[in-house]
């Protein structure tokens, strides 16, 4: 009998790539969803629309989405973001803004909602999901958008950046509170990089320059182009928030990479702060079908005239996908989620994953033990009498299908206050938000 190759971890088990999209209403939920909950929860991910894709980070984007108002799961729908790449009719050219997936992350701002990838145009979606068509802000936009956008909660503006395999390999982008596009700035980078996220604090933005690059006989095998490099020196980019290009500083830090940043802010003396889920080492020889080596929470420190930064692991679980309230986004954070994974142990360690509420201040941690289920994200919910929500999708390995939790974001160790009952499993997928009714 000849050997069948095994599939690819992402085409496997819970990554395995949903073919139809449903519709479902009045969805079974066990506890209470608290009736303060009015709006949509949507989490973009990669379904590739044949099934197969060259990488995790490559497929079709499918945006899940689950409905909440008056303590009732309106309804929960799936469904893929009809790109010219979904449809089969895109130009084939990587550098083509339309040309990609849009499979990462959601946003909404000044009345907008956003499917998000990092080598393209924003893709408008509706409120119930359908796809809209790309924006370019009138025109102005004619770089990529981060699927890491920052909105500062006391000026309304939201902070993005565009990355490139050529000239300029990064922009910087600010669009006022009523969503035009006010200021882009070339910013000088040695080499394409894969930046797949920043930092915004009151007083400036920072630009991580790490050695994962750019690699053309990787695009061109049809996997993710980058690749880790041991000459490039990693190092962060401060700018002060309004200035040019010409006032960049560059400040050193050991190597390794990072995907997220939980959060940043500046100290009264000036000093950055900085906490990230951090890896040693990413992709050396290519992107492979292994998975991720573990990440940890890291938190780096940039005083004031400085050439190199502090780092200093705040934890050494593996966690990823770290998040704040964002209404503390570039302030002082005292509290950061992430999710952990192996959170059992012997042969349940794969089979357990949780969330982790780090109360950075006391320098204690809760932990929400999901027994039999991998959760993804969890987005962070204002509201309520105290800490507000979390919200995230679960995979309960038992029945087969998902849940999305609610869990108080004061108290993640208690039960859930709900578990929507989907109608079937979400694959483990990327970023989503809490989008409130208006």
């Amino acid at each position: 009998m000849p050997e069948v190759e095994a599939a690819p971890y992402w085409l496997d088990g819970n990554f395995a790539p949903v073919q139809e999209e449903v519709t479902s209403f009045a969805l079974e939920v066990e506890g209470a969803v608290p009736p303060e909950l009015r709006g949509l929860y949507a989490r973009n991910g990669a379904n590739p629309r044949d099934g197969h894709s060259g990488h995790w980070f490559l497929g079709d984007g499918m945006i899940h989405g689950v409905a909440l108002r008056d303590g009732r799961a309106e309804w929960y729908r799936n469904r893929w973001v009809r790109t010219p790449h979904f449809e089969g009719c895109d130009s084939g050219n990587p550098l083509d803004l339309r040309g990609s997936v849009a499979n990462t992350s959601v946003v909404a701002h000044a009345g907008r909602t956003f499917a998000l990838v990092e080598n393209a145009l924003p893709m408008r979606i509706g409120p119930e999901l359908e796809t809209l068509g790309y924006e370019d802000f009138g025109g102005r936009l004619t770089t990529p958008f981060t699927a890491h956008p920052k909105i500062c909660p006391e000026t309304g503006e939201l902070h993005f950046f565009g990355y490139s395999p050529r000239p300029p390999y990064l922009t910087y982008h600010v669009a006022d509170a009523a969503g035009t596009l006010v200021r882009s700035s070339a910013l000088p980078l040695p080499a394409p990089v894969m930046m797949h996220d920043f930092a915004l604090t009151r007083g400036h933005v920072v630009f991580m320059d790490l050695p994962v690059v750019f690699d053309l006989g990787l695009a061109m095998r049809g996997t993710m182009p980058f690749t880790w490099s041991d000459v490039h020196a990693p190092r962060l980019g401060v700018l002060p928030r309004g200035a040019g290009a010409e006032a960049i500083r560059w400040v050193a830090v050991g190597p390794g990479y990072v995907f997220h940043v939980g959060n940043a802010y500046e100290e009264a003396d000036g000093t950055l702060v900085l906490d990230v889920a951090w890896y040693p080492e990413l992709w050396r020889g290519g992107p492979s079908t292994s998975r991720f080596e573990r990440a940890r929470l890291r938190r780096w420190r940039v005083c004031p005239g400085a050439e190199r930064a502090q780092e200093t692991d705040l934890d050494d679980r593996a966690i990823e996908f770290p998040r704040i309230d964002a209404r503390r986004t570039g302030l002082e954070h005292n509290v950061l989620y992430a999710v952990q994974t192996g959170a059992g142990s012997g042969e349940d360690e794969a089979r357990n994953g949780a969330l982790v509420r780090y109360d950075l201040t006391r320098g204690q941690d809760a932990t929400h033990v999901f027994v039999d289920g991998i959760p993804s994200e969890f987005a962070h919910v204002s509201g309520g009498s105290d800490d507000g929500w979390l919200m995230g999708f679960v995979y309960d390995q038992v029945r087969g299908a998902s849940d999305l939790v609610i869990l108080e974001a004061a108290d993640v160790a208690a039960e859930p206050l709900a578990r929507v009952r989907l109608p079937r499993r979400v694959p483990q997928g990327f970023h989503g938000i809490w989008i409130p009714d208006a």
